[in-house]
């Protein structure tokens, strides 16, 4: 691939990492605000549906965010194989351990306030 084909595949795997967490973060900013507004004393069924919501929409994020980063990932290990490159192209190798965050810390993280919100539901 060229590098400006690179480029616009790393353009296509960012805006799949940016639109992957909208869904999970909306619906876990919305579990909040509805434990507050007294989800955890609604009957159990409820909290399981909620719970479950919570489980597939994060579940399909992290899947999501893992394959974007993943090739970007893979971009970026191209671009830093062509011979020349531009600025751009250097920005975007540099942000290398920028991927690796989105591929291991933010499911960790999702993981931790599901926890968090399961704890809030159920106990």
């Amino acid at each position: 691939m060229t590098e400006s084909e690179l480029i616009a595949q790393w353009n296509t795997a960012r805006w799949h990492i940016i639109v992957s967490q909208l869904a999970p973060t909306f619906l876990l900013a919305l579990t909040v605000w509805m434990l507050v507004d007294g989800l955890a004393e609604t009957v159990l069924p409820v909290r399981l549906a909620a719970a479950g919501i919570l489980l597939a929409s994060g579940v399909l994020g992290a899947i999501t965010q893992f394959a974007a980063a993943s090739e970007g990932r893979a971009v970026i290990e191209s671009l830093r194989s062509l011979p020349s490159s531009s600025t751009l192209s250097r920005r975007i190798v540099a942000m290398g351990r920028g991927v690796e965050i989105v591929r291991f810390v933010t499911p960790v993280i999702f993981v931790i306030t599901f926890t968090a919100l399961l704890w809030a539901l159920f106990l």
